[in-house]
């Protein structure tokens, strides 16, 4: 940076207000959407989106059930006007939906674009021009009041195409561009200007929409002027107010909501935030905002990965991994302690009855993945910073393991330290398969070959083991009697001689259901210095019994 930039910034005015509502305010219920991806995020794009591409993302945005949608600016290119032209020949905009078209306060522009809508049952004509005292001074090079001029002139054209065009029901939409870098007053000015001319009622309002073209200020100072403007507008309850809210300072997502508790009742974004320079509002992250706090933001995303591939298959965009509900790593924990709290989380909603998992209780997730067509799969992932909760968590969710607490960190040390060597996030697969390999595959030094286990017929609760083991390759043969099968193979090892370890747990549970079900075993032994654990899986409970104590056994021994 150069020794003293500073100089050449100022900081914004704030509003003048005696005193300010928003602060207290709280959203209750949904703004009406407007989306204006095919139009403003479409622009930005390095390469806009053909006429195909375009048509399958009108089908989106009406399944997603957005019921004002900016097509485009058809006075622009062919292929704006074709699209537009497209939507109403072949039938395509649904009884509900109002489509919004773009246009500066240009004669021909504004023509062109009445030509592009007719045949239309219903349309939003959305004049604008630029107000802000650079645009003013730079751009334009005129006075506040042939700016103003402008902005009258193109209500009047409108006004009268509107009798040519009679079948057409026209919504007048009004935008002050660069409404966040205007004086309010001038700006209040410019559109009391238009709504005298446009002539409104309370059963037709009319649109002023509001834009933050570029974020100049903090959201606070945004909302001061929304609701400014909203206190001071003539005649309120005959204009919709629309937010328009850009990102340029990455806070286009609080000034809309800040926007929304001073009083405007109408929001103007795209999906995922895109648009020229650091993008739009993004609507997925406001709606979805909305829903976890209990308001139903009348928009349908319970299918968020199939809106997000198809969003990226026409606009060639990417969402970030860590993009706000959307993107692959939002609903995923590597943190250790994370990774503990949302397990104990989920395992307790499991335990409750259905009529008391109406209410959302999971540490650090804000929602329920399901909710948005995500599922638990990928909640948590494993790293060198993960902990023993999380690699617990995924063993028991994608292979049934339920690993007895004290083995939880034992394992998750040795599934760590190999994420750390290698330096890369373990899969579950790889996760499971460092598991097996270390605590249910060890037969050396020692390995059971054939046995019997027989229950006594005089006394039904004593078992006798009889069998080979394997010592370093040598036989050994083994016999012991025991109150169960696990207690006679032990006590046949402490009849070999082999017996310097103690049983200390012994666990098992079924996986899977029906005929696939398979037993697995937990056994944690004493050799002296330290507990040491095995486990053995098998069709057989007997059988998965006597793999977690050899393997036990052989792990201690390893040592």
């Amino acid at each position: 940076m150069q020794n003293h930039p500073i100089k050449k910034y100022k900081p914004f005015p704030p509003i003048s207000m005696k005193e300010r509502n928003w602060p207290n305010q709280v959203i209750k219920s949904a703004p009406d959407w407007c989306s204006v991806d095919l139009r403003d995020g479409n622009q930005a794009l390095a390469i806009p989106m053909n006429l195909q591409e375009k048509l399958e993302m009108f089908d989106q945005l009406v399944a997603i059930g957005f019921k004002e949608i900016e097509i485009g600016f058809p006075s622009a290119s062919e292929t704006e006007f074709a699209f537009a032209r497209a939507l109403i020949d072949q039938n395509k905009i649904p009884e509900d939906v109002t489509v919004q078209v773009l246009t500066q306060s240009r004669d021909h522009l504004i023509r062109k674009s009445f030509q592009a809508l007719e045949g239309c049952k219903r349309a939003i004509v959305h004049l604008y021009n630029s107000t802000s005292p650079v645009q003013r001074k730079i751009t334009f090079g005129k006075t506040k009041e042939e700016i103003k001029e402008i902005a009258i002139e193109g209500v009047r054209l409108i006004k009268n195409l509107c009798k040519e065009y009679s079948d057409t029901q026209v919504i007048l939409q009004y935008s002050p561009e660069s409404f966040s870098d205007t004086e309010v007053e001038y700006a209040l000015e410019v559109c009391e200007a238009v709504v005298n001319v446009w002539n409104p009622t309370f059963e037709n309002k009319m649109i002023l929409n509001l834009p933050a073209t570029v974020e100049v200020s903090t959201p606070n100072i945004h909302a001061d002027q929304i609701e400014w403007f909203c206190s001071n507008i003539k005649e309120r309850n005959k204009v919709r107010i629309s937010l328009h809210t850009h990102n340029d300072r990455g806070t286009g997502t609080a000034a809309t909501e800040l926007g929304l508790l001073a009083g405007a009742d109408r929001v103007e974004g795209t999906l995922f935030g895109n648009g020229e320079r650091t993008g739009n509002l993004d609507i997925v992250t406001v709606a979805l905002n909305l829903f976890s706090q209990g308001v139903d933001p009348k928009l349908e995303f319970s299918n968020l990965l199939e809106i997000r591939a198809l969003y990226e298959r026409c606009t060639r965009m990417h969402v970030h991994p860590r993009h706000p509900y959307a993107g692959d790593l939002v609903f995923t924990a590597f943190s250790g302690s994370h990774q503990d709290a949302i397990k104990k989380g989920l395992d307790q909603r499991k335990k409750k009855p259905m009529a008391e998992q109406e209410l959302w209780e999971v540490p650090y997730l804000s929602m329920d993945p399901s909710d948005i067509g995500r599922d638990y799969e990928a909640i948590i992932r494993i790293n060198s910073q993960s902990g023993k909760g999380g690699v617990a968590y995924i063993l028991n969710a994608e292979y049934g393991l339920d690993l007895p607490k004290k083995l939880r960190a034992e394992v998750g040390a040795i599934v760590n330290g190999i994420a750390d060597q290698e330096s890369r996030e373990l899969n579950s697969k790889e996760i499971y398969d460092i598991f097996i390999k270390e605590f249910s595959q060890t037969q050396e030094p020692l390995a059971l070959g054939s046995y019997n286990i027989n229950r006594l017929v005089e006394n039904k609760h004593e078992f006798i083991f009889t069998g080979m083991l394997l010592n370093r390759g040598k036989k050994v043969s083994l016999e012991g009697k025991g109150n169960g099968p696990i207690n006679a193979l032990v006590q046949a090892f402490d009849h070999a001689c082999l017996k310097d370890f103690s049983l200390i747990d012994y666990r098992q549970h079924s996986i899977g259901k029906g005929s696939d079900t398979d037993a697995v075993a937990y056994i944690e032994i004493d050799c002296g210095s330290k507990s040491t654990f095995g486990c053995g899986i098998d069709s057989s409970i007997e059988l998965a019994s006597f793999k977690a104590l050899m393997s036990a056994i052989n792990r201690s021994k390893c040592r």
